[in-house]
């Protein structure tokens, strides 16, 4: 198919900061349509431009820097794929949010590890495509001019991907209460069940660190704002927390070396917002 590039322009959304310029980017027309029309109906999206594939996307990006504020992208294509070009991007200065769009549930991982914003499944459907270009304009409006984090603007959301039986389900950071270590993998802990992924309890401690979560543990990580107290039992320590206002207490324990930081943290934050689910 040969290179196409595309563009349609409405009036900007009454918006904090201008509306957003976006890029859909897919090897197949049928796909490429959908998504571009689809993306011209959010109020928050002014201006839709397209690609048919991603060397024409980069030299679109990079003809127009610090213009476009998301991708919509396919990841398999011919030549470049999707996942490439987000590793290319993912270099840039200030890079353009990215938005996976595909028919393959099984490169979530990846995706996220590239720093993904959301990871969309074919076909597409308008209220899933309006909630990840929600993701992007909180990460847009998190960000200042020169995409650094804001002094009291509060970090998007992050989103894990949990596979299992072949599918993908999608774990937003807030609903984690708790985090346990199994080995290489972690639980997550959320109001409604549990989900093993595949990343090292260390690596969510660094992650969360200043997002409102501590290590308390070797093999715990807790959300500060719902913990309900501390308490000692025989020669060592517990947390407790409650996931949920009607829910039990969870209690967890404490290290010796973690016991310090919980109660300076704890005495620092009495008041600690729940986060919002």
């Amino acid at each position: 198919m040969d290179p196409v590039v595309t563009q349609t322009t409405k009036d900007p959304a009454p918006t904090r900061r201008p509306a957003l310029t976006v890029l859909a980017v897919d090897d197949e027309w049928p796909a490429l349509d959908e998504l571009a029309y689809l993306l011209r109906a959010e109020s928050a999206v002014a201006e839709v431009l397209t690609a048919a594939d991603a060397t024409t996307a980069l030299r679109l990006i990079k003809d127009r820097p610090d213009s476009i504020d998301a991708v919509f992208l396919d990841i398999n294509m011919p030549g470049l794929d999707g996942l490439e070009l987000a590793g290319v991007l993912a270099a840039f200065a200030n890079p353009p949010a990215v938005v996976f769009v595909t028919a393959h549930d099984d490169r979530a991982v990846a995706a996220f590890d590239l720093g993904a914003v959301d990871y969309l499944l074919k076909p597409l459907r308008a209220q899933r495509l309006a909630e990840a270009v929600r993701r992007v304009v909180e990460q847009r409006e998190s960000s200042g001019p020169d995409g650094d984090s804001q002094p009291g603007v509060t970090d998007p959301d992050e989103v894990i991907p949990v596979e299992m039986g072949g599918s993908t389900t999608l774990v937003n950071r807030s609903d984690v209460s708790w985090v346990e270590a199994e080995g290489d993998y972690t639980r997550l802990h959320t109001p409604t069940g549990s989900h093993l992924v595949r990343i090292p309890i260390s690596t969510l401690e660094n992650r969360w660190a200043q997002l409102g979560f501590l290590r308390v543990h070797r093999s715990y990580l807790v959300s500060l704002p719902l913990v309900t107290g501390i308490r000692t039992v025989g020669s060592g320590m517990v947390v407790l927390l409650r996931p949920e206002p009607n829910a039990a207490v969870v209690e967890l324990p404490v290290s010796r070396r973690h016991t310090r930081e919980l109660k300076d943290r704890l005495v620092r934050s009495p008041k600690q917002e729940r986060p919002v689910r």
